[in-house]
Order: structure tokens, then sequence, then C-alpha cells
């Protein structure tokens, strides 16, 4: 169960990483306004989600240290 957890945690992890790559890229390219928003705004989503999958890899992680 531990290595899962970690394993479910970096694949988290992982993705909040592209999603500060996708948000660095996204204001480098020059769009202002609405259009820098909206592409921002693809990002939440994906965030969420990362962030939900690192919180149940350390949830894992924990569960099987106590276990």
């Amino acid at each position: 169960m531990l290595i899962a957890g970690i394993a479910v945690t970096l694949l988290g992890v992982a993705g909040l990483l592209g999603c500060a790559v996708g948000a660095y890229r996204a204001r480098r390219s020059g769009q202002t306004g609405t259009d820098l928003a909206e592409r921002l705004g693809r990002l939440i989503p994906w965030n969420l989600a990362s962030l939900l999958v690192s919180v149940i890899g350390l949830a894992l992680v924990i569960f099987g240290m106590l276990l």
C-alpha cells in the first residue's frame, strides 16, 4: 500500500507541475484579457484533479504506514 500511495502521489505532483508549466506558457504567449483568462480557466479542472490525486496518494501513504 505504501508503494502504491507513493506512485499515486507522484502522479498527482506530475499533474500539478504540468499545470504550472501550462500556466507559464499561457502567460508567456503574449495573450491578454479574456483570451488569457479562458486559457488559464481550462487549467483549473486539471489542477484540482491533480491536487485530489495527490491527496489520495498521501492518504494511502499514511494509511500504509499505520498498518
